[in-house]
C-alpha cells in the first residue's frame, strides 16, 4: 500500500521580549517537537535555543528574503515537515516578518497554529493606565519628519488608545511631532526594556516626558513601546454637530445596530452608551408617529 504524505504543520511560536522565564511550556515542547525553526536572526535566536537546551535546524527568514524562504517552507510542509516560526522577541507577525509566509501557507491549504505569549505591545498596554478595551497599534511611525507628520495629524481625533513602537535614535523626534500634533498635555506612557533590568514605565504629559527623556538619556535606549491616551470628545465642539444629532439621523434610516456602530466610528463615543440612546430615539420617534 502506498504510503500518504501528511503536509505538516506551521507553528507561529512567541517567544520572550526579555525574561527567557516568559517562554511557555507548550512553546518549549514545540520548539522540540518541529523538523526546522524559521528565524529572524538565526544567531539571536540560536541564544535562546542554547538556553533551553534545543538543538534544531535554524533556517533565516527576515524582511529581505521572506518571500524567497515562503516557497522553500512550504516545500518542506508539503513533504511532511513540522516547521517553528519564531522572532527575534515577542509574538511573530508583529512588526515582523511572516506574513506573507502565514498568507501563502493558508492559501496552499495548510495548517498554521498559533502558540501564544509574550507580546511586547499588550504587555505594555497592561500596564499603562490607559483604557484598554478600545486600542490600536501603529507599529512603527515613518523615519521622515513630513510623513511622520501626516500619519499623526490622521490619528488627531482617534479617540482610542494609540499605540506605537519607536527606535531609540527616534523617541524625541516622534514625541515632538506627537506633541506638536496632538498638544503638550495630552496624556502618554513611555514603556521602555520590558521584562528586562532596565524597565522602565514613565506616565505623564507628552510634554513631561519629553522632558524627563532629555534630562536623563538612558531613557532614549533599548526596546519602546509608546502609549497614547485616545482624543477626548471634541467632535461637537469642531465640527458643530453632537452625536445625538448623528444618532437620530441614522436612526431614521438605519437599523439600530448599524446607527450606532457607525456613530461610534465618526465621534468615537462608547458603543454600548449609543446603543441605549438609540434605543430611546427610536421608541420616542415610534410613539410620536402612532400619537
Amino acid at each position: 500500500m502506498m504510503k500518504i504524505n501528511h503536509p505538516g504543520i506551521l507553528y507561529i511560536v512567541a517567544t520572550p521580549i526579555g525574561n527567557l522565564k516568559d517562554i511557555s511550556q507548550r512553546a518549549i515542547e514545540v520548539l522540540q517537537s518541529v523538523d526546522c525553526i524559521a528565524a529572524e536572526d538565526t544567531r539571536h535566536s540560536g541564544h535562546l535555543l542554547q538556553h533551553l537546551g534545543l538543538n534544531k535546524p535554524l533556517i533565516s527568514l527576515h524582511e529581505h528574503n521572506e518571500e524567497k524562504r515562503a516557497g522553500e517552507l512550504i516545500a518542506r510542509l508539503q513533504q511532511g515537515e513540522s516547521i517553528a516560526l519564531i522572532s527575534d522577541a515577542g509574538t511573530p507577525l508583529i512588526s515582523d516578518p511572516g506574513y506573507l509566509l502565514v498568507k501563502l501557507v493558508k492559501e496552499a491549504g495548510m495548517r498554521v497554529v498559533p502558540i501564544p505569549g509574550p507580546c511586547a505591545l499588550i504587555a505594555a498596554l497592561s500596564v499603562s493606565g490607559l483604557p484598554t478595551d478600545r486600542f490600536v497599534f501603529e507599529g512603527f511611525l515613518p523615519s521622515k519628519a513630513k510623513v511622520r507628520k501626516e500619519q499623526l495629524e490622521a490619528l488627531r481625533l482617534e479617540s482610542r488608545t494609540l499605540i506605537f513602537y519607536e527606535a531609540p535614535h527616534r523617541i524625541l523626534e516622534s514625541l515632538r511631532a506627537m506633541e506638536q500634533v496632538f498638544g503638550a498635555d495630552r496624556q502618554m506612557v513611555l514603556a521602555r526594556e520590558l521584562t528586562k533590568m532596565f524597565e522602565t514605565v514613565k506616565s505623564g504629559s507628552i510634554h513631561e516626558i519629553i522632558n524627563e527623556i532629555t534630562q536623563d538619556e538612558n531613557q532614549e535606549r533599548g526596546e519602546i513601546i509608546v502609549l497614547v491616551a485616545g482624543a477626548k470628545v471634541i467632535f461637537e465642539e469642531e465640527t458643530g454637530f453632537s452625536s445625538l444629532k448623528i444618532l437620530s439621523t441614522l436612526v431614521d434610516t438605519l437599523p439600530v445596530k448599524q446607527a450606532v456602530e457607525l456613530t461610534s466610528q465618526i465621534t468615537g463615543d462608547k458603543k454600548n452608551d449609543l446603543y441605549q440612546k438609540a434605543l430611546q430615539i427610536r421608541d420616542q420617534k415610534k410613539h410620536g408617529k402612532e400619537s
